[in-house]
């Protein structure tokens, strides 16, 4: 079983400090939270967790992969799955080329759709569509259908939320949980803190790029600074 741990992550662009001293664990089937305003790092620390942007940890490391050592095209080989801010679909491509796009790992004879379309049935029933002719949710679920076709055990998401209506984040909410329950480990990076407090068991909570507080989902959520400045409470 593995599990994903940090320490001493940072990640500067140019002069710019991202992300300073950051630690913390994924442990496997595990559901862990960041949150935080526009700009406090969390986007920052997926992406040096992905090997997207240059790094320094004293420790990054899933189960026995140094992902100090990992280039960033094998970080999937490892086992984890990666649903970027914005979703970044390619929209020339149909749906279901878009979904063998994240299936690169594996021998084409062992690819199947069935999980995918098990939780987005609307992209069984496109799946010849040119992914930008979809809307923005159906977008989303297809970003997170292809990071779902290397069969992570660890999947990271950023800003699932973003731009959907209260539906659809309700949807979003809904296929988070059941692929939490089914043994996947996530790391979800939101604005949203209620949609992350529901999805998680732990959150962390980023200002100005180093975790300013953590604790489990529903201490946070508890917490009279959390509910101010997070929930609007």
């Amino acid at each position: 079983m593995s599990t994903l741990t940090v320490e001493g992550l940072g990640l500067r662009y140019g002069g710019v400090r991202a992300v300073h001293d950051v630690a913390f664990s994924v442990a496997a089937g595990e559901a862990v939270g960041i949150i935080g305003a526009n700009g406090a790092g969390k986007t920052s620390t997926l992406k040096a967790i992905m090997g997207l942007a240059p790094r320094t940890a004293a420790v990054l490391r899933y189960g026995e992969r140094d992902l100090n050592r990992t280039p960033a095209h094998q970080v999937v080989r490892a086992g984890i799955g990666y649903v970027p801010e914005g979703r970044h679909v390619f929209p020339g491509l149909s749906v279901e080329n878009n979904l063998l796009l994240g299936a690169y790992t594996r021998s084409w004879r062992r690819i199947s759709f069935d999980q995918v379309y098990g939780l987005f049935p609307v992209l069984a029933e496109m799946r010849h569509r040119l992914a930008g002719a979809l809307s923005g949710g159906q977008q989303q679920m297809l970003a997170i259908g292809r990071a779902l076709m290397s069969q992570p055990r660890l999947i990271l998401l950023d800003e699932p939320s973003m731009g959907l209506s209260p539906k659809l984040v309700e949807d979003i909410l809904a296929v988070l949980k059941r692929l939490n329950e089914d043994g996947t480990a996530i790391l979800l990076v939101e604005q949203n803190a209620k949609l992350t407090f529901e999805v998680t068991t732990r959150s962390l909570v980023m200002e100005n790029g180093e975790i300013a507080m953590t604790g489990t989902s529903q201490a946070l959520r508890g917490d009279p600074k959390v509910r101010r400045i997070y929930l609007g409470l």
